[in-house]
């Protein structure tokens, strides 16, 4: 099905003729579950691999011996919703909570030690022939996403991750990779899903933008919200930049990069570029005013399940931005949890 963003509620560069300088694109990948295979776009699909080289592995020292199967973490989900969407009004029944219960449960690998190897899982696969946002290294037309189910990495406690950069051609489709025996934290195991992608307008982040644009925007945010609360019994829900108009929420490539928990802050390559924004993984599909929900999803606001399709979660819920060299995508990547 296609997904197609609900137009912004203003023409917001018609309030502000200077946002025509601080605009870019960006395409929301609309992850929805379903049985993707090796050769589409997809999020916790089948990979197309190299037929001679080896399952990428982490072996970043951190704790990797206990947690949930991923076989039970994906059972649980699948319970779950089947229960909700049996009985929307009542949930499990006491025999699928009990179940639920046991599928919960952590186990510990005997003997696996704090570096041994443990299998990386497959998070995207990316066809730049879907995606027009997604910029390519030359002669590449493919970007595989993976990462560690342990949060021990960096910083900020993110989950271990690898891009890979690939040429279609030279792979054939791999369906079983191996799997780690435990993962670390369930919200890092993505459920399958197809894409819908959908290239849409973004305009940057407020606190980037000069701080005289910025003021006037406050002061127009300010306006909204009091005519809000003035006219409806709905407080609250008023029009914002950054909610409804700047960045889009959920799973993207490219664009602008939303900068809620840190504040903005320079990424810079290690051969002195300035970085891009290359993918966002997004908790949520969309949050706050609902603006962003897809015409075809307007329906299903409020449903179990509906606003966390790859039920990927990063950080409080918040998104994970990967951004890369526009001089050379092939140069390291960086992240930041937002």
């Amino acid at each position: 099905m296609t997904r197609t963003t609900s137009p912004r509620p203003i023409d917001v560069e018609a309030q502000f003729p200077e946002l025509s300088g601080h605009r870019s694109t960006c395409t929301r990948l609309h992850p929805r579950p379903g049985t993707p295979g090796p050769f589409e776009s997809s999020v916790g699909g089948p990979f197309l691999w190299p037929t001679d080289e080896p399952w990428p592995m982490c072996r970043t020292a951190h704790k990797r011996d206990s947690g949930r199967r991923v076989a039970d973490i994906h059972r649980w989900r699948r319970i779950l919703d089947e229960a909700w969407s049996g009985a929307p009004d009542v949930g499990p029944s006491a025999e699928e909570r009990e179940l639920l219960a046991s599928l919960e449960t952590e186990y510990t690998v005997p003997g696996l030690g704090g570096t041994d190897p443990v299998p990386l899982l497959a998070v995207a696969q990316l066809f730049a022939k879907d995606i027009p946002d997604l910029i390519v290294p030359d002669g590449r037309d493919l970007l595989q996403v993976l990462w560690c189910p342990f949060s021990a990495h960096g910083q900020q406690a993110t989950p271990g991750l690898t891009l890979l950069w690939r040429t279609a051609s030279g792979c054939t489709p791999l369906l079983h990779p191996p799997l780690p025996q435990v993962v670390g934290d369930a919200a890092y195991v993505p459920e399958p899903c197809t894409l819908d992608p959908e290239q849409v307008l973004e305009h940057a982040f407020s606190e980037l933008l000069p701080e005289d644009l910025r003021v006037r925007i406050e002061e127009w945010e300010e306006e909204a919200e009091e005519q809000t609360d003035e006219e409806s019994a709905d407080k609250g829900h008023f029009l914002t930049y950054d909610g409804d108009h700047s960045i889009a929420p959920g799973w993207k490539v490219g664009g602008y990069a939303t900068w809620g928990v840190t504040g903005p802050h320079p990424t810079i390559c290690s051969c002195g570029t300035p970085m891009a924004l290359l993918l966002t993984i997004g908790s949520t599909e969309w949050s706050g005013t609902n603006s962003w929900v897809p015409l075809e999803d307007r329906k299903l606001i409020g449903a179990h399940g509906a606003n966390t399709p790859t039920q990927v979660t990063v950080g409080r819920g918040g998104s994970l931005n990967i951004f890369s060299c526009p001089a050379n995508p092939m140069h390291e990547h960086k992240v930041s949890l937002q």
